[in-house]
């Protein structure tokens, strides 16, 4: 019998008032979310990582992120894209932007939904920032 191997996904969000990192893993999700600050900006990566490490992962688990382009936050996009792209770089993770016009109130199944019919393009990040 072949095991079907569990396709995990990374959504990470910080165009809003809040940071909000969410993993999908097939009928599996996980989230937490911390306030849009620059305390938080400044160990942006390490909440992360520690958001992993609660809900047991390793980045290499993941097989796709997908970061907010935007419209938000300049300081949320900016830093948002900036770890989301390192970490696909270093880790050859697959690399999805979405627009905050996908997401309603914290529902993030539109952008899986987007991304299953092929409309989110791999590697194409359009940062948006409001004024």
């Amino acid at each position: 019998m072949v095991k079907k191997m569990k396709m995990k996904n990374l959504i990470i969000d910080a165009a809003a008032d809040k940071i909000f990192f969410k993993i999908i893993a097939d009928n599996e999700s996980y989230t937490s979310d911390y306030p849009n600050s620059r305390e938080n900006f400044d160990k942006f990566a390490k909440l992360l990582f520690d958001f992993l490490k609660e809900n047991k992962l390793n980045i290499k688990e993941i097989n796709n992120i997908f970061v907010n382009q935007g419209p938000g936050k300049f300081s949320g996009i900016r830093t948002s894209l900036s770890v989301a792209k390192a970490l696909s770089l270093t880790n050859k993770l697959n690399l999805y932007g979405f627009d905050s016009k996908h997401v309603n109130d914290q529902n993030y199944d539109k952008i899986i939904d987007l991304f299953n019919k092929g409309i989110l393009i791999k590697n194409l990040i359009k940062p948006q920032y409001s004024s």
